[in-house]
């Protein structure tokens, strides 16, 4: 964690801690609850503080200045400082769930009722921050001492008010390398089917949660193990048994090869980089099924880049990625066997394709290719030697002529300006012209003003 990543905790914590103390200030009861006090317990930072009490809503909001009411009917208040909301919820107990997600009716109750509808045991924890001491209705810290994952009473139930929970119980086992409990495992088997009644959107931010904060092979073996991975992501489970040229991939098929770049993937913080790598690595042979051939001469999957790229764009187009995110993902696919080539690469080829966006992603799912079959190297270091050697004016030589210089040749404005720029980009990065002088010939050698 960076420095400016620690203070930034420490100010949340401070932050939450007077919210916590205006309400008790003001006659209510209030704790930290869930998965600020589960990583207190754990030794672990957090990032978010979440406060229940006794408070009714209309009392938050007249305690506070900034407020959002993002669930006012159901007790839950957004108070806002430095830009931050910290959610503070009042007491609850839930009527039956209709729709899979909301209670039809609620009312307001007790600290104890309240965790009695809530998701998991280690995410049931009340902390009062002054005493450090910790409410524990649920059994929940034996719970994290076995490090399982189970459900506050019948795992149906559960589920049942919220599908989203089947795939929340999968990124809390893989981010903290606890195991399902069996019970509630075989629950979420049983209900795997109902996740598609859950929003694309709920659903792609778990998985990204899944796949950049740890644990992501683990995570992927048990939504594949409990059913859940054919409803969110059938493509990726079509990479099983689909065998690969043991010379190359020693390792074996394509589901194994993937599970062990996931493994590799460090735990970090949700940001679009990370996110961009993660699904780069998940997807990037994600056209190898459909493109797999077999002769005399071996396997062979022509195209699986190309059709890679389509169908990962269509998961993510399904799940609703950003623009940006789409394009970091497909960026990756499309490049990701152009590594085999660099040493062979003419100068300007070379140079561009070590000045593409993003390139220490390309780098890295590279890296973790290679690592996770042949464990050949030797591309990755030429790469890395090379951006060692190559300045910023190498990769990016700064023009020897403008389009207006061009016009004032005798050009006229039009697609000519732009192939001629392009044309004299090309033979600098080769290193054939160096000089204004050098570019202005070659440019008289190679068009006509009338052309």
């Amino acid at each position: 964690m960076s420095e400016e990543q620690e203070n930034t905790g420490k100010n949340k914590l401070h932050h939450a801690r007077d919210i916590l103390q205006q309400l008790r200030q003001s006659g209510h009861e209030a704790y930290f609850v869930g998965g600020c006090v589960r990583d207190f317990i754990l030794g672990k930072a957090s990032d978010d503080y979440d406060i229940v009490t006794s408070a009714l809503p209309d009392q938050i909001l007249s305690l506070f200045p900034r407020t959002i009411s993002i669930g006012a009917k159901f007790g839950v208040i957004a108070v806002i400082i430095d830009n931050h909301p910290y959610e503070v919820a009042t007491y609850r107990s839930d009527d039956v769930y209709e729709d899979g997600r909301h209670p039809s009716r609620i009312r307001f109750s007790s600290a104890q009722e309240d965790l009695f509808r809530r998701d998991f045991t280690v995410n049931g924890l009340l902390m009062d921050p002054v005493s450090s001491e910790i409410l524990d209705y649920v059994d929940g810290r034996a719970d994290l001492e076995k490090k399982i994952i189970r459900t506050i009473g019948d795992p149906e139930s559960r589920f049942n008010e919220d599908y989203l929970r089947m795939l929340r119980a999968v990124r809390f086992a893989a981010n903290l390398d606890f195991a399902i409990e069996p019970e509630t495992q075989k629950a979420i088997t049983r209900n795997a089917p109902k996740i598609k009644q859950i929003s694309v959107e709920r659903i792609r931010d778990e998985l990204h949660k899944i796949l950049t904060r740890g644990g992501a092979r683990a995570g992927f073996e048990l939504l594949a193990e409990t059913n859940l991975l054919p409803e969110v992501l059938p493509e990726v489970v079509r990479m099983r048994g689909v065998e690969q040229p043991p010379r190359f991939h020693p390792e074996g098929d394509v589901w194994e090869h993937t599970l062990r770049m996931l493994e590799r993937l460090p735990a970090g913080e949700l940001t679009d980089k990370n996110i961009g790598l993660a699904w780069g690595v998940l997807l990037h042979d994600v056209g190898k099924p459909v493109t797999r051939t077999e002769d005399e001469k071996g396997v062979h999957f022509y195209g699986h880049v190309q059709r890679g790229e389509d169908i990962a764009d269509e998961i993510m187009q399904r799940l609703r990625f950003s623009r940006a995110q789409r394009e970091t993902v497909l960026a990756l696919i499309r490049q990701h066997m152009a590594f085999m080539n660099v040493q062979k690469m003419r100068p300007g080829r070379l140079k561009r394709f070590l000045r593409m966006p993003d390139f220490d992603l390309h780098l890295e799912l590279h890296r973790l290719d290679c690592l996770s079959c042949h464990g050949m190297l030797d591309n990755h270091a030429f790469c890395l030697d090379q951006l060692r050697n190559l300045d910023q004016e190498a990769l990016h030589p700064p023009r020897l002529l403008t389009g207006h210089d061009l016009m004032a040749m005798g050009f006229a404005p039009g697609k000519i300006i732009g192939e001629i720029l392009l044309a004299l980009e090309e033979e600098q990065l080769e290193g054939r012209i160096h000089t204004v002088e050098e570019a202005g010939d070659y440019v008289k050698a190679n068009w006509k003003v009338n052309s």
